[in-house]
């Protein structure tokens, strides 16, 4: 889920020359025949996916701060239902994820919906990405980004690493506070949840944020488990920064039975997150995140695909997790797809580095650059798994991203959750938080 992203950037050694991206004219299109972030804002040719007409930026009625976000598209009916009886009629609209899961559950469906181009941010954040079209660079070989801040760093991309760039640094409010769990289901369908207390200040898309004063910070993170009582009380607090070169991220956890606050030496790439079965590597929050230094990036284009959207039905408030959990897939009959453009990007690792991903296909939101979908590939070409992000716009910020992240090992026949909310406190997106919040000094008083 895009609030849960750690960012576990990390620093690479090789430097590339700087340049500016796009020039004036380019730049010029953006809120023109482009949307401010960069999408096409025309309909498709056949109108199946409708032009952009400012997203969906206030409530609907009757909604009140604190309220599981009421679903604006309730009374819609699915336009089509995919399973994998009739998968093949739509093979250029399925990622092959997508056609993996199906081939996998005979029971799994894709119910697909009429598409609502319902990505928003405040003006401020188009304005910021007006100026970044023609100043933000690529450095040190693309591992870090400067001249820009608060909006999409390369609305109008060149290559995989500005894509990728767009994802990292996309809009997610200036604060919150939040609780939410995770699971790991096995293929017998058992699991246990772990319930998170998390907060997040964001630096780079703070108000009143420019390129001078950001001083190379891109936002503070905590955590504290609340449940199972036997982990309660265990935390961990992560600093973020913006440019790789000058300063890596830092990251310290206190554990519950030391009663001691210890500095973390690596949690990133493929350093496996505790409490996911093995299933969950550090790069895999938020869809991707962290250093792009291990793999090579390739911008394959953009495309018409069927992908998660609007996924309110799942957010409700209420629903019982295990209406959510079923055994193989999070339950088809809360989920919600929408035909969509988006960027495909190809992340191929490059050679001597290990992952359990030698290859990752990003697809990337056009209207938000959230990452919607991923496969994953081993290193013998094999699609072994695939991450879905299920967004919704939060319309009280606004701004769009997931409410609920998945990831399934096609190989162990289970998969992996995080974001589950239907039974917590809503976020809190004015949450009196500040850096301060975020030291070591904090955690240990936070454990005491």
């Amino acid at each position: 889920m895009l609030l849960k992203t750690f960012g576990y950037l990390l620093l690479a050694g090789c430097v590339l020359q700087a340049h500016a991206q796009v020039d004036a004219t380019q730049a010029a299109r953006l809120g023109q025949d482009l949307t401010p972030l960069g999408g096409e804002r025309a309909a498709s040719a056949d109108g199946v996916i409708p032009a952009w007409d400012g997203g969906l930026a206030t409530p609907p009625a009757g909604y009140q701060r604190g309220m599981h976000h009421p679903d604006p598209y309730a009374g819609e009916s699915p336009r089509l239902v995919i399973d994998g009886r009739n998968a093949s009629e739509y093979d250029a609209l399925l990622t092959p994820g997508h056609k993996a899961l199906l081939a996998q559950h005979p029971d799994y469906r894709l119910r697909v919906f009429p598409t609502h181009r319902s990505a928003a941010a405040p003006q401020r954040i188009y304005d910021a990405t007006r100026f970044n079209a023609e100043n933000g660079r690529l450095i040190a070989g693309g591992n870090g980004v400067e001249g820009v801040a608060a909006g999409i760093p390369f609305p109008i991309p060149a290559n995989g690493l500005e894509a990728i760039w767009n994802h990292i640094l996309r809009y997610r409010g200036e604060q919150v506070h939040f609780t939410t769990n995770q699971a790991a289901v096995l293929a017998n369908g058992s699991y246990n949840l772990l319930k998170l207390e998390r907060d997040i200040y964001f630096v780079y898309g703070r108000e009143g944020m420019t390129p001078a004063n950001l001083e190379n910070t891109l936002f503070f993170y905590k955590y504290r488990v609340v449940a199972p009582a036997k982990l309660s009380g265990s935390a961990l607090v992560v600093q973020e920064t913006l440019d790789q070169v000058l300063s890596i991220r830092k990251a310290w956890r206190f554990n519950r039975g030391e009663r001691r606050v210890r500095r973390l030496p690596m949690l990133a790439y493929d350093t496996l997150q505790p409490d996911t079965n093995g299933m969950a590597t550090a790069d895999v929050v938020d869809a991707y995140n962290g250093a792009p230094d291990r793999y090579e990036w390739q911008l394959l284009g953009k495309r018409e695909m069927l992908v998660p959207y609007n996924s309110y039905a799942l957010h409700q408030k209420g629903i019982p997790y295990e209406r959510i959990l079923k055994t193989g897939y999070v339950n088809p009959d809360l989920l919600r797809y929408e035909q969509h453009r988006v960027w495909v990007v190809e992340a191929s690792l490059r050679k001597g580095f290990t992952h359990p991903y030698a290859k990752r296909r990003f697809y990337l939101d056009e209207d938000s650059w959230q990452i919607l979908a991923v496969d994953l590939y081993d290193r013998d070409g094999q699609l072994i798994g695939l991450q879905e992000s299920h967004p919704i716009s939060y319309y009280d910020v606004p701004m769009f991203g997931g409410t609920l992240e998945s990831l399934y090992d096609f190989v162990g026949n289970r998969y992996f959750v995080d974001g589950l909310d239907n039974n917590e406190p809503m976020y809190d997106f004015n949450a009196p938080l500040s850096p301060r919040d975020f030291t070591p000094q904090a955690l240990r008083r936070e454990g005491n």
